[in-house]
């Protein structure tokens, strides 16, 4: 067998795998490449290199799983892919589900404000819009158009979904130190991070269940970019050690929807098993 058919058939037997290896490859060394004349030079990177640097990592997913969906499941799979990108054809209440984020935001903050400290009152900042859109559009073409898919044909929805939502945390990391109105974060960065990895691992649950019951990578790419756009707008300008206190307050949030709809639903996250990819024509995609 030739090392480009070994390569191959390796990618096609652990396809999941393969992609988290890519996906991270891909984005952390964009990142870098962002931050290099700065940290070459040995200063301190600025706001500005923070911001550029996420948009080189937003390459990661989508091109891992356009590469990988072309590679293990071919045509169909590219198909399929696109048909659930455009799937917006399912009951107009699952449109309901993107307010929750900025619910829950305004709902923590409005809370911490009247009972601790008026430093909690948001100013909102609308441009951060424009940061919640091509991160909700590129990054689902891979987490939930490729990734999830892979993960639920060895693992139930909700394991999978927890699995995708810890490792999709650990891909923030190279800007882990830009995110929130606090940043930087100083001795604050650890607990930080783990208050943003509880609030995007409940986070990728719920988009994993509103793509469960509805097969439409539309319905999730609108749900991130909810979620990423309410945190960047709704932010409050307070101190590293109060962000970490209203960040971990709005993951409690979250893991209590997600607590409620793990009763309701179980493991599969649907009453019916509704996720599922397009069988590769050549490879296996296990």
């Amino acid at each position: 067998m030739s090392t480009r058919s070994a390569s191959s058939s390796l990618v096609g037997r652990y396809p999941a795998a393969s992609y988290f290896v890519l996906t991270f490859l891909i984005s952390w060394s964009g990142a870098f490449l962002v931050a290099a004349p700065r940290l070459l030079g040995h200063k301190t990177l600025p706001q500005l290199t923070g911001v550029l640097m996420f948009p080189a990592m937003l390459l990661g997913p989508c091109f891992s799983s356009l590469a990988l969906t072309a590679l293990i499941d071919r045509k169909p799979g590219l198909s399929d892919l696109f048909s659930r990108l455009t799937c917006w054809r399912f009951p107009v209440l699952w449109y309901a589900v993107l307010a929750l984020p900025p619910l829950l935001v305004f709902l923590v903050l409005s809370t911490l404000r009247a009972f601790l400290s008026p430093a909690f009152t948001s100013n909102p900042f609308w441009l951060g819009v424009l940061f919640g859109i091509p991160a909700g559009i590129l990054e689902e073409i891979g987490w939930m158009g490729f990734a999830f898919p892979k993960l639920v044909r060895r693992l139930e929805a909700f394991p999978a979904a927890i699995w995708l939502g810890l490792l999709w945390s650990l891909w923030h990391l190279p800007v882990m130190n830009f995110l929130g109105a606090a940043a930087p974060h100083g001795n604050y960065g650890f607990p930080f991070f783990l208050a943003f990895a509880a609030a995007m691992t409940a986070m990728r649950v719920l988009i994993s269940w509103a793509y469960t019951n509805t097969r439409s990578l539309l319905l999730a790419q609108l749900l991130h970019i909810s979620s990423t756009s309410s945190l960047v707008v709704f932010s409050p300008a307070v101190s590293a050690p109060r962000e970490v206190l209203w960040y971990s307050l709005y993951a409690s949030a979250l893991w209590l929807g997600v607590l409620l709809l793990r009763s309701r639903y179980g493991t599969q996250l649907s009453r019916h098993r509704a996720v599922s990819d397009t069988p590769a024509s050549g490879m296996s995609p296990t």
